[in-house]
């Protein structure tokens, strides 16, 4: 089980390949692990937001993370492997999360109840619950995509649950991270990647970053640096990747990622679920202006 000390570092949120037909292609989703698993990152979440989880069922997440347990094994590395089990239903949540523990998953990535905005002390009772099934539990707050921002006072309610071992801040500023870090508190994965070495120089101890699915190598370095305290060449790194996040999330997250490993060879499709759709041709340039080697 994965404890808040080893929550520092690179975790890659993989993304979930689809045939043309849109079912699983667990062929190019092993290549894809596969391929993580050359960097030092420090852990994987299976069906985030990255690996579109609003529209990949239960029964495929187990595929998904039964094969990312063989990749990893075949690897001879051993890293935590962390699904992603938060809905907007608090039944639905606990129930994940206990089949999630059943399958063996080190942690959960619990997602801020999205859509239906229940009050702070809901929010709190949620995760509570979740938090009591006994599988560590990575809270995720992300205001632009729930509907509902959470203060400080109710994250660190959160925070100090047993259960709860850190959180991955999405909110798109320094704010939630400033007041955390005014005393002791849980790990702060950044999850916002364009911030990732502003969070890092201000106390959060790694990042579940979507680009990091690019170029992971330097993120991973960009990381290694800062932990060093070797800010400015962090900053030297870090200012290199800029121009590709702003492309990735120039379009919605991961369909630019999606383009991007197809055109590597590493997925056999760019296939999206609905109501997802693939990149724009203009983008499409773009990216290979970026990186002329994707031309073909």
């Amino acid at each position: 089980m994965l404890q808040a000390r080893d929550l520092h570092g690179i975790y890659a949120p993989v993304i979930t390949p689809f045939l043309p037909n849109e079912e699983l292609d667990l062929d190019s989703y092993r290549k894809h692990v596969q391929e993580l698993l050359q960097h030092n990152i420090q852990g994987i979440i299976v069906n985030g937001t990255t690996g579109e989880s609003p529209t990949v069922s239960w029964e495929e997440v187990v595929q998904l993370f039964q094969a990312t347990k063989e990749v990893v094994q075949e690897s001879g590395k051993q890293l935590p492997l962390i699904i992603g089990t938060g809905t907007n239903s608090t039944v639905s949540t606990v129930k994940r999360t206990e089949l999630a523990g059943e399958l063996g998953a080190d942690a959960v990535l619990i997602v801020t109840p999205y859509y239906n905005r229940p009050p702070h002390a809901g929010v709190i009772e949620h995760y509570r619950r979740a938090s009591q099934v006994g599988v560590p539990v990575i809270a995720y707050e992300v205001p632009h995509r729930t509907g509902l921002r959470l203060n400080a006072d109710t994250v660190k309610a959160v925070l100090d649950l047993d259960g709860v071992i850190g959180i991955k801040d999405s909110t798109g500023n320094l704010d939630l991270l400033h007041e955390l870090t005014k005393g002791d508190t849980k790990p702060v994965l950044c999850g916002d990647d364009v911030l990732f070495l502003s969070m890092m120089q201000h106390g959060a101890t790694g990042g579940i970053l979507a680009s990091s699915m690019i170029q992971t190598e330097k993120f991973v370095e960009v990381y290694e640096l800062a932990k060093q305290g070797d800010f400015a060449q962090a900053q030297t790194k870090f200012d290199s990747l800029v121009p590709m996040i702003q492309k990735l999330f120039q379009e919605s997250n991961p369909a630019p990622i999606k383009w991007i490993l197809t055109q590597q060879g590493i997925l056999s499709s760019d296939t999206l679920r609905l109501p997802m759709s693939p990149i724009s041709q203009g983008l499409q340039q773009e990216l290979i202006e970026l990186f002329p080697a994707l031309a073909r």
